[in-house]
């Protein structure tokens, strides 16, 4: 509860705006899990009584966002170094007729607003200016004992937004919890369903597993609850044999990697680019998360032997953007096989001794250059500029007279 941050002080100044407007106004959600767990929390939930057009008056329009306004949420807009806080109104929800979003939503009071919520962890309220939590969902005792329950029929709760069978993956790995075995349950028999969910909310999901330290978990308890499936057909094979469990091991031994590296290293067994960029945009990943992942499993093989590179190569891999991740999935990889880590040991030598100038200098020949030399853009074209490159890494050119004279012999020939 000794939680305190500038992110805080502002969310404690809207209540007291609030309050002070005659409304009742608490802390909700996941930052009030932090909070009574001891964890820094930079985004803070204002539930209320007030309705959105009354919040929006109170804090001016030009300091609101009605971005969730027909759900009762309204965005109140700090200084720059503070961020946001999204104010909601108490409320109810209407049917679930789609598995995603209810169809409306009914103002109501705190308890019924609880009551309507996923997870008991992230059922409660807090008070932040008398510190008192109000939990109408035993919430505070499933903390104490760590572990993630659904409130009240976990069939119900699942049925109304079917993304909250992953997310009960997600609370239970990242907290390093244990899931409610009747909440468990329900996923199991439910998880076909999560077929409706889109891509792009499973994705975000898998994102926030995959970059936390408890990946692996994530990755174990999506298999146990029969998510990983739906999520990662193609995986279904490799969890039958013995690459499964390097798999596993490789994800745990990455370091604060980013999402685009601890996704390499989940589909890196697949070992083929185009079955992962098929799933990366099954996922409606971003054009430079694809690129990145597929450049991470194309590559991954292009160091075990780092030491009996020609100098182009090697330069051409250390000078890529992507090289911090490529040496620490390699390594990763090597390790979980029990293979030794030499090339990579060699890779971070050469960088450390080598100027960065020397590893990726300014070309001496560049396509205008050949231009300029009456050659026409075509295959044979790029296939000159990769010669004299590849030259010119490998210290066989050192000048730029030498290089236009390579050229016109490599066009010529």
């Amino acid at each position: 509860m000794a939680v305190v941050s500038a992110q805080r002080d502002f969310a404690v100044q809207i209540v007291n705006r609030l309050r002070e407007a005659g409304h009742t106004a608490l802390f909700a959600g996941g930052c009030v899990r932090d909070l009574l767990l001891g964890r820094e929390s930079n985004d803070f939930d204002v539930a209320t009584t007030a309705r959105p057009n009354e919040v929006r008056e109170l804090f001016g329009h030009r300091r609101t966002l009605a971005v969730g306004a027909s759900f009762g949420v309204i965005v109140v807009i700090g200084p720059p170094e503070l961020g946001h806080v999204e104010v909601a109104t108490f409320r109810t929800d209407l049917d679930y007729v789609d598995g995603r979003r209810p169809e409306g939503i009914a103002f109501c009071s705190p308890e019924e607003d609880a009551l309507r919520r996923d997870f008991t962890i992230n059922g409660m309220f807090f008070d932040p200016i008398d510190e008192r939590v109000i939990d109408y969902v035993g919430g505070e005792e499933d903390l104490k004992g760590r572990l993630v329950r659904a409130i009240g029929d976990p069939h119900d709760r699942m049925r109304e937004d079917k993304l909250r069978m992953l997310r009960a993956v997600r609370f239970t790995a990242i907290l390093d919890f244990s899931l409610d075995p009747i909440t468990a349950d329900a996923i199991r028999q439910m998880s076909s369903e999560l077929v409706v969910v889109s891509a792009e909310r499973i994705a975000q999901e898998l994102k926030k597993m995959l970059v936390d330290r408890n990946r692996r978990r994530a990755v174990e308890l999506s298999e146990d609850m029969l998510l990983l499936r739906i999520i990662l057909p193609e995986l279904n094979e490799l969890q039958k044999q013995s690459d499964w469990s390097t798999t596993l091991r490789r994800l745990e031994l990455l370091e604060r990697p980013s999402f685009e590296l601890a996704m390499a290293a989940l589909l890196q067994s697949l070992d083929s680019k185009s079955a992962v960029n098929k799933i990366c945009r099954r996922l409606k990943l971003s054009n430079d998360e694809i690129e990145r992942i597929c450049w991470l499993v194309e590559h991954q093989r292009d160091l075990d032997d780092a030491s009996q590179l020609s100098l182009a190569l090697l330069k051409r891999l250390l000078a890529h953007p992507f090289r911090s991740d490529l040496l620490q999935f390699v390594e990763a990889d090597r390790t979980a096989k029990e293979l030794g880590i030499e090339p990579i040991a060699f890779c971070r030598e050469f960088l450390r001794s080598t100027p960065m100038d020397q590893i990726d200098p300014l070309p001496l020949v560049t396509g205008d250059d050949l231009v300029a030399m009456g050659l026409r853009p075509g295959p044979k074209f790029k296939q000159v500029l990769d010669t004299i490159r590849d030259a010119q890494l490998n210290l066989e050119l050192t000048n730029r007279e030498d290089a236009l004279e390579r050229a016109r012999i490599e066009w010529n020939a």
